[in-house]
């Protein structure tokens, strides 16, 4: 729901940058602040400056930081992707203001203003409503809706990245841009030019090929199964992966095969660029795919467990977590068992459940975790 919310505020946001309507804050506040500032002076005049320069570039800067707030409630990064936003943020609004302070000269080569500052606010309006279906994408995966399988996210996406295109080139206009006829700027050209290549790219996407996989985007869209085709399995790059522990680990007596256990999330980025980019290469596939069985374990699944299933659980700090969806009780699952909360975490062992090697977490170098997988599938053997 959250996630949702927040889609609507950045395609509102969106269409603020496009000039459909602004947003501002009342101009009573920034006349209060400024008051407030001329009248005490000193480190408190400073900061009701600064407060003043907040409310008064809220139309340009409230876009951008409803953005940095809605991405970090909707990722794993949390307060500390936040703190980070923000202190970058704040650091780049006042350094301009710092050096132009120490170096007044430097005053006379900035451009002037002009219909430049309105280019640049639409093409920040189109990376907006893009961002914002990859927030809608990850609630759409999480919640398991099915509205944006990984052809209609990249649709959507072809739509911005040509709408940005025929802004640039002067075929669409919005309310600010100035009048129609001038010369397009070199620098219009070269986005444009960026934005049909990236469209370019996208276009593959859309097909039921192995060039759908487009592994420069890995985590962004949504994973290459959940798709408006017939992958037969709802596991990565058509694997067989089980979703419940108990029963990949019957499947694994059943088979005589070791197990490897996948704690991975639907809106984890770092897990989808280790599927893409890493279990693809053909080594490594055919080890999880022949050597092992598969249990994929979604700490971030929104599916309720039926009420028999449901339970409190005793922390060891005496709190009580309540286990009432399938990704409560695989992220308890997980902190209890290994000691770890981070997604993906993979951990190899018999099915007498006895570790084969020591488990990992996000390892992008494809060398480096089929190493791991070799030493435990010869554990697995005894070798």
């Amino acid at each position: 729901f959250l996630i949702s919310v927040c889609t609507c505020f950045l395609n509102a946001f969106a269409f603020s940058f496009f000039g459909y309507f602004e947003l501002t804050l009342p101009s009573s506040w920034s006349s209060k602040m400024d008051d407030k500032a001329n009248k005490l002076g000193g480190m408190l005049g400073i900061f009701f400056m600064a407060v003043t320069l907040a409310i008064v570039s809220f139309s340009c800067t409230g876009p951008i930081l409803g953005t940095l707030l809605g991405s970090s409630l909707t990722s794993d990064g949390g307060a500390m992707q936040l703190s980070m936003g923000m202190g970058g943020f704040g650091l780049a609004l006042a350094l301009p203001f710092a050096l132009f302070a120490l170096f007044p000269n430097l005053l006379n080569s900035l451009p002037k203003s002009g219909g430049w500052l309105n280019t640049v606010k639409v093409v920040l309006g189109f990376v907006e409503v893009a961002l914002a279906f990859k927030f809608l994408s990850n609630a759409d995966l999480v919640e398991h809706w099915g509205l944006l399988k990984r052809e209609i996210f990249f649709g959507i996406w072809i739509l911005c990245a040509l709408g940005l295109a025929l802004y640039l080139f002067g075929f669409i206009r919005f309310p600010h841009d100035g009048p129609k006829g001038r010369k397009i700027p070199k620098g219009n050209i070269f986005v444009g030019v960026l934005s049909v290549a990236f469209l370019i790219y996208l276009i593959p996407g859309l097909t039921n090929t192995k060039y759908a996989n487009l592994k420069l985007l890995s985590g962004f869209p949504p994973p290459l199964f959940y798709s408006i085709y017939d992958k037969g399995t709802s596991a990565p790059l058509g694997l067989n992966a089980y979703k419940d522990f108990d029963e990949g680990v019957a499947a694994a007596k059943a088979q005589g095969k070791p197990i490897m256990i996948d704690f991975t999330g639907w809106a984890c980025v770092n897990c989808r660029k280790m599927e893409e980019q890493v279990w693809s290469e053909e080594e490594i596939f055919k080890i999880i795919n022949e050597e092992f069985v598969l249990i994929s374990l979604y700490v971030d699944d929104r599916k309720e467990l039926p009420e028999e299933e449901k339970f409190n659980y005793l922390k060891s700090t005496g709190s009580v977590k309540v286990i009432k969806t399938i990704g409560d009780k695989w992220a308890t699952f997980q902190t209890v068992n290994f000691g770890n909360n981070s997604q993906p975490y993979y951990i190899l062992m018999d099915s007498d459940l006895n570790l084969l090697n020591k488990p990992i977490a996000y390892t992008p170098n494809a060398d480096d975790y089929l190493e791991w997988l070799q030493v435990g599938v010869a554990n697995a053997k005894g070798e």
